[in-house]
């Protein structure tokens, strides 16, 4: 079994948080019945996609290593996409929302490496590779596109998350594997479904990554480019489903200009969307993302900021204005009467930084109880700490190896031995180090000698709140445990005896020599024991249907039968036949 996972430079660059997501491909896996999903799909969708698809989706195929006749390697992927700049990983199903924006911004694209059962060839709430690589991969190779993608995983993997997104993405990724597995009980599926929707019925404040995510659906997943009139399909989730590339197009389908109201618009994912944006062109979704990013905590920072990150009980960081940056879980905050944070603390490990690397002996060894720290200006004078020269310092007694009391404006007060300070690039003070320290606020001590060394952040203000940590080599982030993993098909004897048909035709075509008497054995042994397939069926009348002989008419005639036996797959055969019809004619002309 093939365990060794294809890499490139990108892929070497990422950091270990995000590599533990990353599974090996294991090509071998694929069955014949799932390279016959992919084709089926591929030639129907290039085929319908040529009209309605944006311009750059069949020179992205050819550009990022996807072919419609076989599923295609992450190594043949990661080989030509770095041509372009990107690279491709296989992962098990869903991964956290943030970790996969973060790929994203390494301009790495995740691939679900299982692929969807015959049952679901038109569509799968689960991710898979149709989806991702005939889906995601092509529009990379729009360069506006592409960096678009890059961008927004930046902003995405800074979006604050809440507990209840974390409940919603465990339940959206338990669903859409049962609904993907063989043999699952309805009672399960409707019991994953329930929960999803008691989840998605729940009245919350949304999130930041809750409404990233929206407009990352209604973009990347579903989005349309061009006119609400002439409207052109980019969106992976539209492109690899040959069900909704076709509804979509429909005037039962709302066809919305695509702005930052998108953001606030919720989906289902396990049903066709009623409604779709429409953006102009790939550049527009720039500038709505940047306009979604202004509201964001990350820039915005502040007691709100704060607060998102508290609720959220998530490892994330807040920066002050000397640029000193605490990352940790935060757990409480005092405001003045102006809203303005003026002093914070974290529980567990926390670690310090600046300019996204760990500031030198202050990582978790040394803050592994939390941080906490008073903001703002000292009380009576007019200068904050951080704007202090070094006579403003001497002025009002900052020396190193000297005791000190001041207060603050908030009337937390602060009275230790001054051991050192910390000075970031400009020369501000940034952080300063006490022993045998009190920190009070009105009659609550906040800080004893009893425990330790007290560092004092130094900063006017907060000025971003992010989820995750600063410098990511601070903490020990490769923990990840999904409470659910996709459930690998069991192949019954029958199910490999089907398989071995499907092989014997797919080597006939390769081979591009008709062996009638091998496809009549198989033909025969369909009849008798596959009476319900059709899509090896289509294959074998595929191979015939330049003939014209009495065989390829008795296999015709075994589809038509199959069309009125199975009502559901009607239109899927008819779509086989009809893609064959039209081959047909351009052969003869």
């Amino acid at each position: 079994m093939e365990s060794k996972i294809e890499t490139n430079e990108l892929l070497d660059r990422l950091p270990p948080h995000l590599k533990q997501y990353i599974k090996p491909q294991n090509y071998e896996q694929y069955t014949p019945i799932n390279q016959a999903v992919w084709r089926y799909v591929m030639r129907k969708n290039v085929d319908y996609l040529a009209k309605v698809a944006h311009e750059s989706y069949l020179g992205g195929l050819k550009k990022t290593g996807i072919s419609i006749d076989e599923i295609p390697s992450m190594y043949g992927m990661n080989r030509i996409l770095k041509e372009i700049g990107w690279a491709a990983v296989a992962v098990d199903g869903f991964i956290p929302p943030n970790a996969f924006m973060e790929f994203q911004a390494y301009k790495v694209l995740v691939i679900a490496s299982d692929i969807r059962q015959l049952e679901n060839i038109e569509y799968t709430p689960a991710p898979d590779i149709i989806h991702e690589g005939a889906g995601h991969a092509p529009i990379i190779a729009s360069p506006d596109y592409a960096e678009y993608l890059r961008r927004f995983g930046e902003v995405g993997a800074k979006a604050i998350s809440s507990a209840h997104d974390i409940d919603m993405y465990e339940a959206v990724r338990e669903l859409s594997i049962l609904k993907e597995a063989e043999g699952i009980s309805q009672e399960l599926i409707n019991a994953a479904e329930n929960r999803v929707e008691e989840l998605q019925n729940k009245k919350v404040k949304p999130s930041e990554i809750s409404l990233i995510r929206n407009l990352h659906w209604w973009t990347v997943e579903y989005g349309m480019v061009g006119t609400v009139e002439n409207p052109k399909i980019y969106g992976a989730g539209l492109l690899s489903s040959i069900g909704e590339s076709v509804w979509c197009m429909k005037e039962e389908v709302k066809k919305i200009p695509y702005s930052i109201e998108a953001a606030y618009q919720d989906f289902d994912i396990t049903k066709p969307q009623p409604q779709l944006y429409v953006t102009p062109d790939f550049a527009y979704l720039q500038e709505v993302l940047e306009e979604f990013a202004n509201t964001m905590a990350v820039r915005k920072g502040g007691w709100r900021g704060l607060k998102k990150l508290i609720k959220s009980k998530q490892l994330g960081t807040i920066e002050i204005s000397t640029g000193l940056q605490i990352s940790g879980h935060f757990s409480r905050m005092i405001k003045n009467e102006d809203n303005e944070v003026v002093y914070f603390e974290t529980e567990g490990e926390t670690a310090l930084s600046y300019r996204e690397k760990e500031v030198i002996g202050h990582g978790i060894s040394r803050h592994k109880k939390g941080f906490r720290s008073p903001l703002g200006k000292l009380k009576g004078i007019n200068l904050s700490i951080e704007n202090m020269g070094p006579r403003d310092l001497q002025a009002y007694n900052f020396y190193d190896g000297k005791q000190i009391a001041f207060e603050f404006e908030s009337g937390i007060t602060v009275q230790g031995l001054n051991v050192t300070g910390i000075r970031n690039l400009r020369g501000e003070l940034m952080l300063i180090q006490f022993t045998d320290c009190t920190v009070k606020y009105k009659d609550e001590v906040l800080f004893s000698p009893e425990m330790g060394d007290f560092d004092m952040a130094v900063g006017k203000e907060i000025v971003s709140a992010f989820a995750g940590a600063s410098d990511y080599h601070s903490f020990n982030l490769v923990t990840h445990t999904s409470s659910s993993e996709t459930i690998r098909p069991q192949i019954s004897e029958k199910e490999k005896e089907l398989n071995s048909f499907y092989k014997e035709v797919r080597e006939i075509r390769n081979f591009n020599e008709i062996d009638s008497t091998k496809l009549q054995q198989t033909f025969k042994n369909l009849k008798e024991n596959h009476q319900s397939d059709w899509l090896l069926m289509l294959e074998i009348y595929e191979l015939l249907v330049k003939t014209d002989s009495d065989f390829s008419n008795e296999v015709l005639k075994q589809l038509l039968h199959l069309k009125q036996q199975r009502p559901k797959v009607a239109h899927l055969i008819e779509g086989g036949l009809a893609l064959l019809e039209a081959n047909k004619k351009v052969i003869i002309n």
